[in-house]
This record gives structure tokens, sequence and C-alpha cells, in this order.
């Protein structure tokens, strides 16, 4: 105990001796304040570059908010976007944007002057997403698992480059995630009475508006667009009808008739949590054949029909009454290749070519209709078959003197 009370004293004494001369610098500290004022200090310290995505985890189809912080200012800089899609194929975009006198990029303020788009795009980067050079050619963005996300790696370059003339480092970087899929949807296999399908539920009990998705000639089970109806709040069967193992065989021609569209029509409806009277159809391509056809022949009544770049009538010649075909491509005569051998079907869906036992009769459809258009579909005749649907629409509505059916029948070409 002695020891130890003889060294706090020796403690003592010593931080007393240490504290004199600190005393005697704050003294004189105080006083070159109150000769000369106060003293601005400057630091030396530089905040690193920062690139920011919010939110960094978002559906396919929400905006993101890009900026990068604490750049030179007026200074050129490169923003650039890479993903791997599900088969390893690497996907990139990039965009030149020269920063502002606060030092700092802003997506969706700035304008691109070069890259892979000009001028203000917030979601550029998204977008104008395209296989790199060297990649696979004839490579299509279509996601196939909806349980993942795809992972988009933004970064930042310093000076005007593409992403394979990298110089330096990176200036900053962020990871985002887009899903086709939010949080709480239900995704349900259907193999019932013979339809083969994916169920998509919102989060909730509902009962929730429904849509029932039509594809094209691809074939197979496509899900992501319903998946992406469920995260908005719609339940969304997805049906395949063409090249799925589960269908009757050949896979290369539709061998289900109407029946089993309508089955699947009254599956969706029926649902426990679907509003019955609040069930449309879409389709795509091929898909817009179907869709329309569903509503004028098999007795039900959709509540709005959806057509994404599709014809009014079949583009494979019909079997029977029921809407069987024969097998995809054994009438080739409308197939357009250009000098690098790629196949146009362009030509096969244009009105003039369809036959006219095909041609879905538009003036008997009750619903709403919303046609759209991408005009530089080579897969689809898309502005012709909307100029035809639009005409028909108008004859009908000016030969009855009803103006409120061609409100009902909207048409949007472009």
């Amino acid at each position: 105990m002695v020891g130890i009370h003889m060294s706090v004293v020796t403690l003592r004494r010593l931080t007393d001796v240490k504290m004199i001369p600190c005393i005697t610098l704050h003294r004189r500290l105080v006083c070159l304040h109150r000769a000369v004022g106060a003293v601005r200090w400057r630091s030396s310290y530089k905040q690193v570059p920062l690139l920011t995505a919010t939110p960094v985890r978002a559906l396919i189809d929400e905006p993101i908010s890009i900026k990068g912080h604490f750049l030179t200012p007026h200074s050129p800089v490169t923003l650039c976007a890479q993903m791997h899609c599900e088969d390893g194929d690497l996907w990139e975009a990039f965009a030149h944007y020269n920063t502002n006198a606060d030092g700092t990029v802003n997506l969706s303020r700035d304008h691109s002057v070069g890259g892979s788009y000009l001028g203000c795009a917030p979601m550029g980067l998204f977008w104008a997403l395209q296989p790199a050079p060297g990649e696979r050619e004839g490579l299509r963005l279509r996601k196939k698992n909806i349980a993942t996300p795809y992972v988009v790696h933004m970064s930042l370059l310093d000076g005007h480059v593409t992403p394979r003339e990298r110089q330096s480092a990176e200036l900053a970087a962020v990871t985002t995630e887009r899903w086709y899929v939010a949080p709480g949807v239900k995704r349900i296999d259907v193999r019932q009475n013979g339809i083969v399908g994916t169920l998509f539920l919102p989060p909730g009990r509902g009962p929730f508006p429904a849509m029932l998705d039509l594809w094209g000639m691809g074939g197979g089970l496509i899900e992501y667009r319903s998946a992406l109806f469920a995260s908005k709040g719609y339940a969304s069967l997805s049906l395949a009808y063409f090249g799925h193992k589960d269908l009757p065989a050949p896979q290369s021609s539709i061998n289900v008739g109407d029946a089993y569209f309508k089955s699947a029509y009254r599956l969706l409806q029926d649902h426990p949590q679907v509003c019955a009277d609040r069930v449309g159809i879409i389709g795509l391509s091929f898909g817009v054949y179907l869709t329309l056809r569903i509503a004028i022949h098999i007795g039900v009544k959709p509540s709005c029909l959806i057509c994404i770049n599709g014809p009014v009538g079949s583009t494979i010649k019909l079997l029977d009454q029921d809407g069987r075909t024969e097998s995809f491509g054994s009438d080739q005569k409308y197939w357009m290749y250009d000098d690098q051998g790629h196949v146009s079907f362009r030509d096969i869906s244009l009105p003039a070519n369809l036959s006219s036992e095909s041609k879905v009769k538009i003036e008997n459809i009750t619903c709403p209709l919303m046609y759209i258009v991408g005009e530089d579909d080579l897969s689809s005749s898309s502005i012709e078959n909307a100029n035809l649907v639009d005409c028909l629409i108008f004859l009908l509505s000016s030969a009855l003197h009803v103006s409120e059916f061609r409100k009902h029948l909207m048409c949007n070409p472009g």
C-alpha cells in the first residue's frame, strides 16, 4: 500500500510540472487572438470522388438518381454501366459529361455530350446497354430467372473515354440491382387441367385486378412481365401455348385450341384473390392475334386489351377453326434476309399477307383496346396493323355515328 501511495504522489507532481508550459501556451494564444483577431484554419484534406445511385435496389422500371460528387470543377468525366446477362455476356453503356462549377454531375440535370447517347437522359445508362465489343452477335436481353436481379456496376472515369480506353483506375463506383419482382410477390406454378403457366400475386389479400399475359412465337414460358405486373398490384398469369415441354407435341406448332385459352382465362378470373370483372389480356407479337381472338371468339368478356407490336390475323396457316396451326417456318415465302444473313419476319404480318379467314373482326370488340407500336420492329408489321385497326374503328364509328365507340377502341401508333 505504501508503494502505491508513493506512485500516486509522484504522478501528481509530474502532472503539475507538465501543465505549466501548457497553461503558458494557452495564455500566449489568447493574447495573439486579441491582437490580430480570430485565425481561420485551412485544411489540406480533400474529399475523394463519390458516385451515388438512389435507390441502389429498385424495380426494373423505376427511376434511379445517379450523381457524381467531389469532382474537379469544369472537367471531363465518363459514366459507365456494365453488367453480365444470365448467359454470361457483358453488356455496357457509357456517356461523356462535363462537371459543373461545384464539382458535381447529375444525370437528371446534365447533358451527355458523347458516348452511347446524347442529351439529358436520367436513365440512359440503362436503356442504352448494348453487348460489349467482342461479345457474341445477335444477343437479346431477356430475363429468365426473375428470382435474381440484374446487377449493374456503374463507374466514374476521368476524362472522355470509352470503357476499353481506361488509362487510370475508377474515380468512384457503385453497384445497383434491377428487379422484376417486388418483395412479397407470390409466384405459383400452374399445371392444372392441361394449362401451363405461372401465376403471380401481389402482396396482400386482394382482390386484385388481373392480366392474362401472352407472348409471341419465341415460345416457352416467359415470366418477367407478369412478375412486374404483380409488383404493381395486378395478379397476372403468364401462359405458355407454344414451344413448351409440358404442352402437346410437336413444339414447333400451336397444338392447343380456343378451349385452352378459355380455361386459362376462367382459372384467373375464378381465383379468390382476383376481381372477376376486372380481368384484361395483354399480348405481344403473335400474342396480339390471340388476344384479339380470345376477346371475340371464345365467350369471355375481358375488361381491356393491350396489344404490342402484333398482327390482327394469324401469321401461320390455321389447321382448324379452333386455332391450331401448322409448324412455324413451314412457309418461308415472306422471310427476308439482309446481306449478313439475318432474317426479318416483318413482311409475314403485313395485313395483305394475312389469310382473310384468320383476321379478327375488330368491330366485334366491346372493351377498351390499346395498340402499342414500336416502329423499328423487324419481326412484325406493327405500323400497318395499327393503321388498319385505326381505319376500321374510324369507318365503323362514322357509319354508326357513335363517338363513344371510338373512345373505347384506342389505337396508339408511335
